[in-house]
């Protein structure tokens, strides 16, 4: 008690010094608790980004090894690449087909792994009908080499028997699965796709619609083309529109005109009755985290993979995304750091000749008999009571420039999440309103705004400061310690006299 009245007496008889102090504290506080408020939305954002950027992996085609089937006797790198014939040719088709040929319990097999944290696929089917009429060439300006089957088949190779049929069946297993719609590539103009995945139902191309005069509520019967009594009924209950087309720009119609979109329920009950129909199945596969993906690659060929399939993820877009917050909050810390030296110097600085201008106080204190630990608590005490109030001026400061400051940086993120959000909602259903359930999906998230202190300085930005505030203070009364155990009372003494 009596070191902490000295400390106070003290504390008011040198108010200029100590307010000089305290300017400086409060300067380095309020700058503190900005960047570290930087640091905190940058992490969130970061977090944010790591959340909606979860770690995919599909299986595609490993068209370096089908080309290395296909021209086994290649030359070097310096020799032109050989033209393929038509055996080679046949050969690779043979080769893709295989390859291929995923079921649904390989894409079950492979899902179920520690690795994974969940999975969804699409059932691509070749089917017909004898209730509507399909899109072909003869509708059109169309160039036959542009088309398979009566459809446009968007340039792309396709060696599945379902590029013969006049539609093709597609069936997904989940919501987020239909990256067309999340993309916006696809937009729902009437109707909705129904959020029951064992229903029979389907939506069909506006330009489908049009040409068979289809509305939404209508029964379509669709046939296995290898076997007629192989049908089934879906209820429409959407018309979407394919809103970019670039593959397809000639065309009369868009390339999804033929496209009927269901649920795997549908095509698995097509394959239930006729197990050698051809079908094309794509998964993805949702993974635990980065480190995983070559284990879990290494984990599908010991399952079986086809050598001629190879695993790919988008990794390359994860780390991408979170790249500039990341240098956002590396300059914060680096500024922070900079901060914190240039201020526990300059303090230094301030206590040093503070102790050096009471040299006489302190051999006075020593005379009477004051111990040196006593005498350094006293100085350390009065930095502290110094320190601490204009830690708490400067973090109100702070705080309150602290919400704008993060707000600013957030801006972008939370106009583009919302957009992409409300598009999302949009593209599944006209008058969704903002909620179909995808808050979050693969490559959007919701980025909430600061709108109070307390969300952007919380309790560890202020547990951060307070933590700040305690090592500036020691470090700037080492001149105290250092001085008070150097100093000879009777030595003062002298020199005062």
């Amino acid at each position: 008690m009596y070191v902490l009245k000295n400390a106070l007496i003290s504390i008011a008889r040198n108010k200029g010094r100590n307010l000089l102090i305290g300017v400086i504290v409060i300067v380095i506080a309020c700058s503190t608790t900005i960047t570290l408020a930087i640091r905190s939305s940058a992490l969130s954002l970061i977090d944010s980004y790591e959340s909606q950027y979860e770690v995919e992996a599909t299986i595609g085609i490993n068209r370096e090894n089908m080309r290395g089937e296909m021209r086994p006797n290649e030359g070097s790198s310096e020799e032109p690449p050989e033209i393929p014939s038509d055996d080679n040719l046949g050969n690779m088709r043979d080769i893709f087909r295989d390859a291929s040929n995923l079921s649904v319990s390989d894409i079950e097999n492979y899902g179920d792994s520690e690795y994974v944290k969940e999975y969804d696929y699409q059932v691509s089917i070749g089917v017909n009908s004898d209730d509507i009429e399909a899109a072909s060439m003869d509708m059109g300006d169309t160039n036959e080499e542009n088309m398979a089957g009566g459809r446009p088949n968007s340039g792309k190779e396709n060696f599945q028997n379902i590029s013969t049929s006049d539609f093709t069946l597609i069936g997904y297993s989940s919501l987020t699965a239909m990256e067309d719609f999340i993309s916006g590539k696809y937009t729902i103009t009437e109707g909705e796709i129904s959020t029951d995945l064992e229903s029979m139902s389907c939506i069909i191309n506006i330009e489908l619609a049009t040409l068979n005069d289809i509305e939404v509520g209508e029964e379509i019967t669709f046939v296995d083309p290898s076997d007629e009594n192989n049908t089934i009924t879906l209820t429409v209950t959407g018309i979407f529109e394919e809103t970019s087309d670039t593959d397809n720009q000639m065309g009369m119609f868009t390339s999804s005109i033929n496209t009927i979109i269901t649920n795997t329920k549908a095509t698995t009950t097509l394959q239930e009755n006729n197990e050698e129909i051809s079908t094309s199945i794509t998964p993805t596969f949702i993974l635990t985290d980065k480190s995983v993906i070559d284990d879990f690659e290494e984990e599908l060929k010991e399952k079986g993979l086809n050598e001629y399939l190879r695993v790919s993820t988008n990794l390359d877009q994860v780390e991408s995304a979170t790249e500039t917050i990341s240098n956002v909050n590396t300059f914060a810390t680096t500024f922070l750091v900079i901060t914190l030296i240039i201020g526990g110097v300059v303090l230094f600085v301030i206590n040093m000749i503070n102790i050096r201008e009471r040299k006489y106080e302190i051999g006075v204190y020593r005379t009477i008999g004051m111990k040196k630990s006593t005498l350094t608590l006293q100085f350390i005490l009065e930095l502290f009571i110094v320190s601490f109030v204009a830690l708490l001026i400067g973090a109100g400061l702070g705080s309150i420039s602290s919400v704008p400051v993060s707000n600013f940086l957030l801006e972008n993120e939370i106009e583009s999440s919302t957009e992409k959000i409300e598009n999302i909602n949009q593209n599944f259903k006209p008058d969704a309103g903002g909620d179909r359930g995808f808050e979050k999906v693969n490559g959007v998230v919701n980025v909430q705004a600061f709108d109070s202190i307390d969300a952007a300085v919380n309790l560890k930005v202020l547990l951060q400061l307070l933590a700040i505030g305690i090592g500036l203070t020691l470090v700037s009364s080492l001149a105290a310690m250092i001085s008070i155990q150097k100093f000879s009372p009777l030595t003062i003494l002298k020199e005062r006299s």
